[in-house]
C-alpha cells in the first residue's frame, strides 16, 4: 500500500502519513492524553510529524504546570 509523503504544518518536515494503516503511522508512537490531543487540535487542523507532537505535548504540560504554580503562588 503505497503511503502519503505530508508536511508538517509546524516544522514543515516531511514524513509519511498511513492513514490507512494507523497503527504503522509516525504518529502512533506518540502517546496523548485527550487533554493533550485538544490541545494540539486547537493549533492545527492537519497531521504533524511525530517530533513536533512530543514538543507540543511538553509544552502542554509545561503550560499546565505552570499554571498550578500560579495557583498555590508560586507564580511567574
Amino acid at each position: 500500500m503505497k503511503h502519503e509523503l505530508k508536511y508538517c504544518p509546524r516544522c514543515n518536515g516531511s514524513f509519511e502519513c498511513k492513514v490507512g494503516s494507523v497503527v504503522l503511522c509516525q504518529c502512533s508512537t506518540v502517546k496523548l492524553s485527550q487533554e493533550e490531543r485538544n490541545f494540539i487540535n486547537d493549533k492545527y487542523e492537519d497531521c504533524l510529524c511525530a517530533a513536533c507532537m512530543e514538543a507540543l505535548r511538553d509544552e502542554y504540560n509545561r503550560e499546565k504546570f505552570q499554571l498550578r504554580l500560579k495557583k498555590i503562588g508560586y507564580g511567574f
